[in-house]
């Protein structure tokens, strides 16, 4: 099943890991688990040199697979990030090599998290990102508490948050979320043109720099991703959370007003 939900392809020294899980490239354990192999191979094999992480479809990733949510068994939040999008993004960032994001479409919570967890970011016009999180009832987990603040500023974060209305590529661009805008034809050449140069450059001293970048701007990650997990463990039992998944699959608007009348 993994071949088949995660294509991974390396030429040139440019390891190309695309998502594969129509029609949302929505994560599952299995597709999690695939990402993670795959992040292992870019760090143990010499040959590569960049990595670039892309999408397949319209849609680059809704992020967590609701269906989840609706086992009769209740998701445990903590166990669930520990052993799934928490050590993938710890993995990414520990990873000293340079990772490039080609972002076909729209983003949406824990794949938020694994972009934002990338080192650099292209995005096409038809890009969105979502915090999405408290569209559902739940606090941001997969780093995006941290990293999202990180780089574009604590109101800015908090007005994607609380609002969850969609940042459009050309905002995006703006706020620093992404380094770079194009038409959508033009992503997968313009991906290509960064990678290999990337590739070609000094992939030592890159890793050394994310090394240092990782210490003077996000020092804490470890210690975030685990309270991410305590909160949203907390979130995850919540009547909002229940409400919130329920509206979604019944395709209406939450209303969170009723639960506490």
């Amino acid at each position: 099943m993994a071949e088949d939900i995660l294509l991974t392809d390396l030429t040139d020294g440019v390891f190309t890991i695309t998502l594969n899980r129509p029609k949302a490239n929505a994560f599952n354990i299995e597709l999690v688990d695939a990402l993670m192999d795959a992040f292992s191979k870019a760090k143990s094999d010499e040959a590569v040199r960049c990595v670039v992480l892309a999408a397949n479809g319209k849609i680059f990733s809704a992020g967590l697979d609701l269906n989840l949510a609706k086992q009769k068994k209740p998701l445990s939040f903590r166990y669930h990030l520990d052993r799934t999008f928490h050590p993938l993004v710890l993995q990414m960032r520990r990873l000293e090599k340079p990772i490039l994001a080609a972002i076909n479409g729209p983003v949406a919570g824990a794949a938020l998290g694994i972009v934002l967890a990338c080192d650099l970011r292209i995005a096409s016009e038809n890009a969105r990102f979502v915090v999405a999180f408290n569209g559902i009832g739940l606090a941001p987990d997969s780093a995006v508490s941290l990293m999202l603040p990180a780089i574009i500023g604590l109101g800015r974060a908090a007005e994607a948050a609380y609002f969850n209305q969609p940042i459009l590529a050309a905002q995006a661009l703006a706020w620093g979320l992404v380094n770079k805008v194009v038409p959508q034809d033009a992503l997968q050449d313009e991906t290509r043109a960064w990678a290999q140069r990337l590739a070609a450059g000094p992939v030592g001293a890159i890793g050394l720099t994310k090394r240092d970048f990782n210490q003077a701007v996000i020092p804490n990650f470890e210690e975030v991703l685990n309270h991410e997990a305590m909160v949203q463990e907390t979130a995850g039992y919540s009547p909002e959370h229940q409400e919130g998944v329920t509206a979604f699959f019944e395709g209406r608007e939450p209303d969170y007003i009723k639960i506490t009348e």
